[in-house]
């Protein structure tokens, strides 16, 4: 797919998690009602409504690329994926967060071919932020009411790195140990992929993750990152994190905004 065609599709999918988001919105404002799946992870209401408009829109939009979504994956229903181009959705990212009210939830659209993501749109509804980039040096900010500003990694800090981590997931005795090697000026916690936003947009520097993720979780807002000049690597390695895996579950990896 060319980048002139992959640019013309990301108007549409940002609307798409908007209108997503506006859904979870409903929930997160009214009563919820949270079960638990399979694996032990929390899931609501709201993930399977909002996961019920992403998923038609981006059949309409490109009916020949198949959809990887979280909740539909968990049902049991996965598509071929072989060809290397696919959709994949996370439609409520961070929902411990959410079932947390602190408003660090995100609607996760990405698609990927041959192995990375070339298109990303992150939403996060309650603090109406949206992040999107469709390839190198096209990385934008929206803020609801105020428009948006493209956005850029940071140069790396003389004075020691800004580091990013998960609220609630993770190894902190693995993260601790990878950090030694770096002069850390400051750590700070945020959840769902705004941890990618945050390097994208040059408020920190380095996102290591020492725990389980799956593709859904990443794959957005990676390619927000690499549209703001940053990378994600296969911890241990200089690799880049890649997607279209068997069972679509991701080894450790480090999100670097240089």
């Amino acid at each position: 797919m060319t980048e002139i065609a992959v640019a013309k599709l990301l108007p549409t999918v940002r609307t798409i998690a908007h209108e997503a988001g506006q859904v979870i919105l409903r929930f997160y404002n009214d009563h919820m009602t949270v079960a638990t799946k399979s694996d032990g992870s929390p899931v609501t209401q709201a993930d399977s409504a909002a996961e019920a408009v992403i998923l038609p829109a981006l059949h309409h939009l490109t009916p020949d690329i198949p959809v990887v979504a979280e909740e539909e994956y968990s049902a049991g229903r996965v598509p071929d994926v072989s060809k290397g181009r696919f959709w994949i959705v996370d439609p409520l990212d961070g929902t411990k967060e959410f079932i947390s009210r602190n408003g660090e939830f995100t609607v996760n659209i990405a698609l990927v071919e041959d192995g990375r993501p070339i298109l990303g749109v992150v939403y996060a509804p309650a603090i109406g932020d949206l992040y999107a980039a469709c390839g190198p040096g096209t990385a934008v900010h929206w803020v609801e009411g105020r428009g948006e500003r493209p956005i850029k990694v940071r140069p790396r800090p003389a004075d020691g790195l800004t580091v990013v981590a998960s609220r609630s997931h993770g190894d902190p005795g693995e993260t601790d140990r990878f950090l030694d090697q770096f002069t850390v000026k400051e750590r700070i916690s945020c959840g769902s992929s705004l941890k990618f936003c945050a390097l994208a947009e040059g408020k920190a520097d380095l996102y290591p993750r020492y725990g389980t993720t799956m593709e859904w979780d990443t794959a957005a807002g990676h390619a927000v990152l690499l549209g703001a000049g940053g990378r994600v690597c296969v911890a241990g390695t200089e690799d880049p994190l890649p997607y279209g895996k068997p069972d679509f579950r991701n080894p450790f990896f480090v999100a670097y905004g240089w």
